[in-house]
């Protein structure tokens, strides 16, 4: 097995420039997570809350809410990912391919410092990824379940 320290290919300088991206990108996000969470949670004390509302509003304001929602849990994964990248930078196996072993090309780290593996290796798990979805509906059913489910519906259509 290949040795996942990195030591021949970032530099301690680069090394620090990479810790120093991570922990602002990290403090950003921890302030938009902030930021949202207090617009989604907002007081409805308002003096706008004794106007009747437009029941499309209310369509309006929902999607906004879970838009916010989805969004808040996506960038609270990306600070879970840049916690990876800066424990790996501790460990001293930053920069280093968690998949093939190999060095991770600066050019991408500049590019996604919290990156856990090189391009070839990303790409490959994305096409994994993607026959996996193809062969899985919305659901998480096989394709042919939910297949054999719009017969069905099919089946009691024609008997009525």
């Amino acid at each position: 097995m290949k040795d996942k320290k990195n030591k021949e290919n970032l530099t301690q300088t680069e090394i620090e420039k990479f810790r120093t991206l991570l922990w602002e990108k990290r403090n950003e996000l921890l302030g938009n997570v902030s930021h949202m969470e207090k617009d989604v949670m907002k007081d409805d004390n308002s003096e706008l809350s004794h106007v009747p509302i437009h029941m499309a509003d209310l369509g309006s304001d929902s999607y906004e809410q879970e838009f916010t929602l989805e969004l808040m849990d996506s960038e609270r994964k990306l600070i879970i990912e840049i916690d990876n990248a800066l424990r790996r930078i501790e460990e001293g196996t930053y920069g280093v391919c968690e998949i093939g072993g190999e060095q991770i090309p600066k050019a991408r780290l500049e590019a996604i410092p919290w990156a856990t593996c090189c391009v070839a290796c990303a790409s490959s798990t994305e096409k994994m990824n993607a026959k996996r979805n193809e062969s899985y509906g919305k659901y998480g059913y096989l394709n042919e379940i939910e297949d054999d489910e719009d017969s069905d519906i099919d089946d009691v259509k024609k008997v009525s």
